[in-house]
């Protein structure tokens, strides 16, 4: 069976895209094939690689990749889904192919403020939020 290759978009690759990538992977890689890149990719956030080791997924050897580096090279994908707020979703490039767009609008991990504990219980919603969005792509597309 052909999987459905999918793209998750942010700004930095950093969390919110590497999040949703590895969540799809994990609860229906059988189904479809998750990547993730940023419009102008930055280090890997380590309060995503921590609620995501809470989970039993490791994302901690994840790299993150330039959405436009893809795109030139003529990846293509059924969907590219914005992880990011309205306006950045907006600069990101028009994939060729019949592709589905999709904007789901989450809250920066990197944006936290506060002691480490209290970041890390803001990701962690944003991880769940995250998740709750991917299930629901998978109950819808799948």
């Amino acid at each position: 069976m052909k999987k459905d290759k999918v793209l998750f978009v942010c700004i930095h690759n950093s969390a919110r895209s590497q999040m949703a990538e590895a969540l799809l992977n994990y609860l229906a890689g059988d189904r479809f094939e998750a990547r993730s890149a940023g419009l102008e990719p930055g280090e890997l956030n380590p309060l995503a690689v921590e609620v995501m080791q809470e989970l039993g997924i490791d994302i901690s050897a994840n790299q993150t990749k330039d959405v436009f580096e893809m795109f030139k090279r003529g990846e293509m994908y059924g969907y590219v889904i914005t992880v990011c707020d309205g306006a950045n979703a907006e600069r990101c490039p028009i994939f060729p192919g019949i592709v589905s767009r999709l904007h789901w609008s989450f809250s920066d991990p990197g944006a936290l403020e506060g002691s480490w504990e209290e970041q890390l219980a803001a990701t962690r919603l944003i991880r769940d939020e995250i998740r709750a969005a991917v299930e629901g792509f998978i109950a819808e597309y799948a």
